[in-house]
């Protein structure tokens, strides 16, 4: 059945809201792929709180327009796409997309637009591997507590150490 010129706006209007609402938007291929796996990726998409959608390319690139985005490649475009709207977390639509690709060979990131730029889908993929925000806050915090901690140790090993050196001269003196 053929879609109407009415359902298109309305499929449009949708598509702008998501890509002005979104930070980061994952262009995936699923060529090949079955409903099953298309389920399992939807629900861990909508676990990570990313929206999942399927629409017709000119569409997508029209979208894509109203935010800056004039020019999306022909090779981000092959075959079926499906767009992650990463509305939270900038990095969990490429990571889920590349983590679900690990095991379904048939879903791979063709492209994205991470905060308004076009990346490539290797840039796509070398930002999944980052680490979570949680994992980066981590590590921020020890790296900023190693130096005070290293601090006290000196500090407390001076204490110490002045602490034995007045016992052992009290052990040799004569009461």
């Amino acid at each position: 059945m053929a879609v109407t010129r009415k359902q298109k706006e309305v499929m449009l209007k949708d598509l702008n809201d998501s890509f002005k609402k979104a930070k980061t938007i994952v262009f995936s291929q699923y060529t090949g792929t079955n409903v099953k796996n298309m389920r399992m990726l939807r629900k861990k998409l909508r676990e990570q709180n990313v929206d999942f959608k399927v629409a017709r390319k000119t569409l997508m690139k029209l979208a894509a327009k109203e935010i800056g985005c004039d020019d999306i490649p022909t090779e981000m475009m092959v075959g079926p796409i499906g767009l992650s709207f990463g509305i939270g977390d900038e990095i969990a639509p490429a990571k889920v997309v590349f983590e679900f690709g690990k095991t379904v060979e048939t879903v791979k990131i063709a492209g994205a637009i991470f905060e308004g730029k076009l990346i490539t889908a290797a840039e796509a993929n070398a930002i999944a591997t980052l680490p979570g925000r949680e994992v980066l806050l981590a590590r921020l915090v020890g790296a900023m507590k190693s130096p005070i901690s290293g601090f006290y140790g000196v500090l407390h090993g001076l204490l110490r150490s002045f602490v034995c050196v007045l016992s052992e001269v009290q052990k040799k003196k004569p009461a």
